[in-house]
């Protein structure tokens, strides 16, 4: 699979655009799923993480003791970086609005090139850094009516978050020649462990239980995986650039499946995110 990546960075983007669309069912399986939030975090952390080691077994079989020796420092700080911004999200939501968040989460393609460029001397190329300040204007758009209503704290914290997100993106791509799955999954099992103590995971119903396992495999095990995979040859800031679309693809499929009609400005916005996105991808192409 590795040898396939290297070769076809089409095949990684289309990998890269198939976990945004799982990451972006989020909001779907929150208004499914009726219980409390630490809760739901737990199920998801757990669930994801055993889809993805359930991956790595099948792949590696009796190879999977030395594949998780082989994540190494890298390994242990991208899995580190990811769970410090799921418990920065977390509080993030508490302590000022979602559509902060959202606008914070928006300039990663950014802090992502930044980083990059500090760390590895890698440059993006200019159409992408320009697609990304268009999907950053596209998320203010549909965000607009409630944008600025946050607290400071809140949105430290969500900087904080996507600095970390960022980072892990950095680190999984300068490390392209090291397995990172097991350390996707070893963040997931972190993040179940890190919400237990405020989580009731044996207070869920049984219609409840069937959505978190669905939540955890197909929102965050399958999404963490496919990013994982796709970021061995796509660029972080490009990975970054198009995990953007989870913001318009979010409301778009509870609007498919529940019903829930966006706001006009919530699909001005994103459409121009996804002409950020698909106009960056089309340039590369035409650019290869």
């Amino acid at each position: 699979m590795a040898r396939r990546e290297a070769a076809d960075p089409w095949h990684g983007t289309a990998v890269v655009l198939l976990s945004a669309f799982a990451f972006s069912t989020a909001g779907l399986f929150t208004r499914l799923v009726e219980t409390d939030v630490w809760t739901m975090l737990f199920w998801r952390g757990l669930f994801g993480g055993l889809l993805i080691a359930a991956y790595v077994v099948w792949r590696d079989g009796a190879g999977t003791i030395a594949a998780i020796r082989r994540i190494g420092r890298p390994g242990l700080v991208a899995a580190g970086c990811s769970t410090a911004a799921t418990i920065c999200f977390i509080n993030a939501l508490r302590e000022t609005s979602v559509a902060d968040v959202l606008v914070i989460n928006a300039t990663a393609p950014f802090i992502t090139a930044a980083m990059a460029w500090a760390w590895t001397g890698a440059r993006e190329r200019r159409a992408t850094l320009m697609a990304s300040g268009v999907a950053l204007l596209g998320v203010v758009v549909m965000v607009v009516p409630t944008l600025g209503t946050g607290r400071l704290l809140g949105n430290l914290l969500a900087f904080a978050m996507t600095v970390l997100i960022s980072g892990m993106m950095v680190v999984m791509r300068h490390h392209r020649d090291v397995d990172m799955l097991p350390a996707a999954s070893l963040s997931a099992f972190l993040c179940a462990l890190v919400v237990w103590p405020w989580a009731s995971p044996l207070a869920v119903t049984a219609t409840d239980f069937g959505w978190l396992v669905l939540f955890g495999t197909t929102q965050f095990g399958l999404g963490q995986l496919l990013l994982t995979i796709g970021l061995r040859s796509v660029s972080a800031t490009r990975s970054a650039l198009i995990g953007a679309l989870e913001t318009p693809l979010a409301p778009a499929i509870v609007w498919v499946v529940l019903g829930e009609v966006p706001a006009v400005m919530t699909c001005v916005g994103g459409a121009i995110v996804l002409a950020a996105v698909f106009g960056d991808l089309l340039a590369a192409k035409e650019k290869s």
